[in-house]
């Protein structure tokens, strides 16, 4: 029998209830506090350190974890790790369902493509850097995980959900003690390369009049933004927000039942295939999406029931929680040996993201090489919405192609990329070999980017 006025009841609700106010919290700080405000730091990265925070005060004074407490049901730390793993394919998800409705000519897809291939040829270079920098470092510390560098383009390049479920795989397969919590310390530092290092860029260029900054208007949407043409109603026998939830968990369950397959044909691959979450979801909700496609053509369905609008609202939600959560689950004592190591690596991450993706966006896209260098900046060292946010501050109507760069890459992005995430695996296990096959492949990705250049056409 449950009695409802139990911990183990209220326990998930007291836990839920900390993060979304801990974002309550930050964004009424953020906006009162000047110089948060200018250093566009995401709120739900202020809402993480505020609980970060409080529990490692709670741990120093007290000696346990305060989400482990039973106020918060007794296991709140593996909870907050669940939280980010499954908020991770659930954004990716939402995402997906997306329609671009947009003609690509021959030019703006190669630009797409280009950007693709620029993401993935950042996530090599911060591998490379990473990895060589803790395989130097564990032979001066002893007992140092020595491919935990490879953490830092899943830390900075996709964000705190991959940054965990890599961390936890070389923690549960591998042996590396605090795996979670270094690759999501990482992420962390991502942010705040994003955030911090973007407006400096931002105001040095400004200080220099070369750079124009946009007047800060806040986005203004019309009843066509939020209403297409021929889409179900907002509210009738099913509200529209309620549609688009259900498509995204439908997905989500397409997404575990080919895990829970692949699972059973592969044994030994379990722990990859479920680190995969959100690339088998990504591949569930196309799906998921092609028959709701399919039955519109069909005359089965007479109505269009994704709406980019709800579908971006329940993306970032999910996206805002996987942050927060994330970051509220690192534990700081865990890491207290390897603090020097991990600001090493943040500052390299930093350092050699920006200088890359800068000299890519002046070669490559030099129409608008600004508003593509903030994006792709933003976007590999925090989240497409760290992308979004930098953007904004040049391009606050998004009149370039930069935003559309960074909304259509991912299709290339996950085809090129897919064969680093799986190097990530035998790293621990050959760190040099893997080191020596990243840098081949950094060429090879380079010589495609470059390809206009390496192999002009004689006239």
């Amino acid at each position: 029998m449950t009695n409802f006025w139990e911990f183990n009841v209220w326990g998930y609700v007291v836990l839920t209830g900390a993060l979304l106010g801990s974002m309550l919290l930050g964004n009424s700080i953020k906006r009162l506090t000047p110089g948060l405000r200018q250093s566009l730091l995401p709120t739900s990265v202020i809402g993480g350190v505020i609980l970060l925070i409080i529990a490692e005060i709670y741990r120093f004074t007290v000696g346990k974890e305060l989400f482990d407490t039973e106020l918060f049901g007794g296991n709140g730390m593996a909870t907050l790790e669940i939280i980010t793993y499954h908020c991770l394919a659930l954004g990716f998800i939402a995402s997906t369902f997306k329609s671009s409705g947009a003609k690509l000519d021959k030019k703006r897809s190669a630009e797409i493509f280009n950007t693709g291939v620029t993401t993935v040829s950042t996530y090599l270079i911060q591998g490379i850097l990473g990895l060589g920098i803790t395989i130097i470092a564990a032979k001066v510390v002893p007992g140092f995980f020595e491919s935990a560098g490879i953490l830092l383009p899943f830390g900075y390049g996709q964000g705190t959900g991959q940054a965990m479920n890599y961390g936890t795989i070389y923690e549960t397969q591998f042996g590396f003690v605090g795996g979670k919590s270094f690759g999501l310390t990482i992420a962390a530092l991502g942010f705040l390369s994003a955030s911090i290092g973007g407006v400096i860029y931002l105001n040095v260029k400004k200080r220099r009049g070369t750079l124009k900054i946009s007047s800060g208007k806040r986005e203004i949407y019309t009843a066509e933004d939020i209403q297409k043409e021929n889409e179900i109603p907002m509210q009738e026998s099913i509200d529209k927000m309620t549609i688009q939830v259900g498509l995204v968990i439908l997905a989500y369950i397409i997404a575990y039942g080919i895990m829970y397959v692949l699972g059973l044909l592969l044994p030994g691959m379990k722990a990859v295939i479920y680190g995969f979450n959100f690339l088998i979801g990504v591949l569930a909700a196309t799906i998921v999406k092609g028959f709701l496609t399919g039955f519109k053509k069909t005359k089965v369905m007479k109505h269009e029931y994704v709406n980019n609008f709800l579908m971006t609202r329940v993306s970032n939600f999910f996206f805002d929680v996987m942050v927060v959560a994330g970051i509220a689950a690192i534990s700081l004592g865990i890491l207290e040996n390897y603090w020097g190591i991990i600001i090493i690596l943040g500052v390299v991450g930093m350092g050699a993201t920006f200088l890359y993706d800068r000299f890519v966006a002046k070669k490559l896209f030099s129409e608008y090489y600004e508003e593509q260098f903030m994006m792709m900046y933003g976007m590999l060292t925090g989240t497409a919405s760290t992308g979004t946010i930098l953007l904004r501050e040049i391009d606050g109507e998004f009149k370039t192609p930069a935003a559309d760069n960074m909304v259509y890459q991912n299709f290339p992005a996950i085809v090129f990329g897919f064969p680093m995430m799986l190097l990530a695996t035998l790293a621990p296990v050959k760190p040099i070999e893997t080191l020596l096959i990243l840098t081949g492949f950094f060429a090879v990705m380079n010589i495609i980017l470059f390809r206009s250049f390496i192999f002009k056409k004689k006239k």
